[in-house]
């Protein structure tokens, strides 16, 4: 019986993700030894950028999505999405307290101990909410965030909280 048989869906979806990890990981130490924190920051972000909206598309066609007209259809589409894309070490949550108010949450994060065990974490700019960003600026919506990023939150504030706001109109029927 060949591998893709052998292994469920999420053993493989796992597998690709953890691979992956350990490879953005392992080229983060790799350039910070050669060119230098500063410099690699700037060359993760951006490819972090560019990777995510070509992401976006993809995601986008795969999960049968158009264009994105309403909070409810934003959440379900990162839902989906994330279901795809997220590892279990992946601890972060994505909440919604009220319309058009989205809440990214982790107490524990698998970049910021990454970057600790490298001795980087004082100088590391996260790239993570660049991603999430990308998606949605791909996908024409248009939000607000706060707080800005300032290197990492977890290692700076010691959480990691964000809010994004949204300017859906509200459903017929729901509650604003």
């Amino acid at each position: 019986m060949s591998a893709l048989k052998r292994l469920s869906k999420l053993a493989i979806r796992d597998l690709l993700l953890n691979n992956w990890m350990t490879h953005d990981a392992m080229w983060f130490a790799s350039s910070a030894r050669l060119c230098g924190v500063e410099k690699t920051n700037v060359v993760s972000r951006g490819a972090a950028k560019a990777m995510a909206e070509i992401e976006a598309q993809r995601l986008q066609k795969a999960l049968g999505v158009g264009s994105i007209g309403s909070f409810d259809e934003l959440r379900r589409f990162l839902h989906d999405a994330f279901e795809l894309v997220k590892s279990p070490f992946m601890k972060f949550e994505l909440r919604y307290p009220e319309h058009n108010l989205m809440r990214w949450e982790t107490e524990e994060c698998f970049v910021h101990a990454g970057v600790s065990r490298l001795g980087m974490i004082e100088f590391y700019e996260c790239g993570v909410f660049d991603r999430l960003e990308t998606w949605l600026e791909s996908l024409g919506i248009e939000f607000e965030v706060s707080p800005d990023i300032d290197g990492c939150f977890l290692h700076r504030l010691g959480r990691c909280v964000r809010e994004y706001r949204f300017r859906f109109q509200p459903q017929s029927g729901a509650v604003a």
